[in-house]
């Protein structure tokens, strides 16, 4: 006779992440007693003035600018200073550490054990593709087409290869078409996240297999896609092994975006031509007449029921980026098949605000359309967005390419438009933990564990 038990891991990280919040509670008052409430408002309030004093850095220029780095540097050293010379840096810092296991630890309990983690619904295998076609901008991510000699292992595995000439600018979205029309059964991109929207938007319209390889600066919807950034050449192997699944596009106005559509503050840096050659330079520069100035963007957004006026930024993403604190690598999305906008919307017009902007990013948005909303910051998900400015045109980056749309720019999402292949073996991208929710964590922690089976 033999006894089995079902793994009872849901409660047992529950338990784990109510025992480390309690920890992180029993710490500090070991250690100081009641004077813990002082220490935690010393370091709320040492954060508030960073972030002010960042404002200031970002939103004036001379002696105000000036003051802001001073606070930007020695607030941090202040704090840390008085935590050491009374002896409560390490206590703060275990208080800290075990916080953050028992959030990892709830949100890994909350976690359905019934869904498999996955980008952009359940991949399939597929059949190598005939008649592939790659185009290649020799010049992103500051030359890795040449560097991991991708033009050359694509024509080893039969795709026929474009390189884009530096010298001209040629229509991408034109050639796409025309390899459909001469026959390709698959459109690859290796460049940056702009030309892969161009792409992807022939691909989406003819019903043909798009593929990513890395070979851009930043490659966000590559990391999306579970792809190995350090190595370009790895997604080559989506020619001869590949699976392949359905996402969901963007459109801003009639621009497709695979990420996302920025509007107003950050669009209109970026429209600068000397933007590429000097990103922080110009973008000090730039920033406190865009943000304080009388030539500010203030924008307005509608979604549903919801309205914001005022805003100097707006953020529109196909598919709701994670909370910074929620996600183990910086910009990643919470699915790719949602079928709905991310939507971020921000005014800031004094420190005061900047102080409290902090965490009210840290906020997650609300699903099914219902906005979490505050005087600097509106979050919320839809289907459809519109934003509009007392101009006739709007200025916007579309996956970081600089555009001009004309007034209002109505942005949707078309679920599951694109079929997307990728190599069968990958990095993959961390699972979609939820919010973690203590008063559910509590019932997983304090339910019963089920009864032994007995077999014979």
């Amino acid at each position: 006779m033999r006894r089995e038990r079902r793994a009872g891991t849901p409660a047992a990280w529950a338990r784990l992440g109510l025992l480390a919040l309690l920890g992180s509670v029993l710490v500090l008052l070991v250690t100081a007693g009641l004077r813990s409430l002082l220490w935690v408002l010393i370091a709320v309030v040492g954060v508030a003035l960073t972030a002010a004093g960042l404002w200031w850095v970002l939103a004036h220029s001379g002696i105000v600018r000036a003051v802001g780095i001073l606070l930007v540097v020695l607030v941090p050293l202040a704090v840390l200073a008085l935590f050491a010379a009374h002896d409560m840096l390490w206590p703060a810092c275990l208080s800290l550490g075990l916080w953050l296991v028992a959030l990892a630890a709830a949100r890994i309990a909350m976690t359905p054990t019934d869904r498999a983690p996955g980008r952009g619904g359940e991949p399939r295998p597929v059949a190598a593709p005939r008649q592939p076609w790659v185009v290649m901008n020799p010049r992103s991510g500051g030359g890795k087409v040449g560097r991991f000699h991708l033009a050359e292992k694509a024509t080893a595995a039969g795709a026929h290869v474009v390189l884009l000439d530096p010298g001209h600018h040629q229509d991408v979205a034109d050639l796409a078409r025309r390899a459909v029309a001469d026959g390709a059964d698959l459109l690859a991109v290796a460049g940056g996240d702009g030309t892969q929207a161009l792409v992807a938007e022939v691909a989406a319209a003819h019903d043909v297999p798009f593929m990513v390889i890395p070979a851009g600066t930043r490659n966000h919807f590559a990391l999306d896609l579970g792809l190995d950034r350090d190595d370009p050449s790895a997604a080559l192997e989506a020619f001869t092994d590949a699976v392949e699944f359905r996402v969901d596009l963007g459109f801003a106005a009639d621009r497709v975006f695979v990420n996302n559509a920025s509007f107003g503050t950050y669009a209109v840096v970026v429209s600068d031509p000397g933007y590429r050659d000097a990103k922080l330079r110009m973008t000090l520069q730039a920033l406190p007449g865009l943000l304080t100035g009388p030539e500010a963007p203030r924008l307005r957004m509608r979604a549903g029921q919801t309205r914001a006026e005022g805003l100097q930024a707006v953020l529109v993403s196909n598919n709701p980026y994670r909370p910074v604190v929620d996600s183990a690598r910086p910009g990643l999305r919470e699915s790719l098949d949602s079928g709905r906008l991310g939507v971020l919307g921000v005014r800031v017009d004094s420190s005061v605000q900047a102080a409290r902007l902090p965490a009210r990013l840290l906020g997650r948005a609300r699903l099914l359309g219902r906005a979490r909303r505050s005087p600097a910051v509106t979050r919320l998900t839809a289907r459809e967005v519109v934003v509009e400015s007392d101009g006739a045109t709007v200025a916007a980056g579309i996956d970081g390419e600089s555009v001009v749309l004309p007034a209002p720019v109505v942005c949707r999402v078309t679920p599951g438009a694109l079929r997307v292949r990728v190599p069968r073996h990958r990095p993959g991208t961390p699972p979609n933990r939820p919010r973690a929710d203590w008063r559910q964590v509590t019932r997983l922690a304090l339910a019963r564990p089920d009864r032994p089976r007995i077999h014979l």
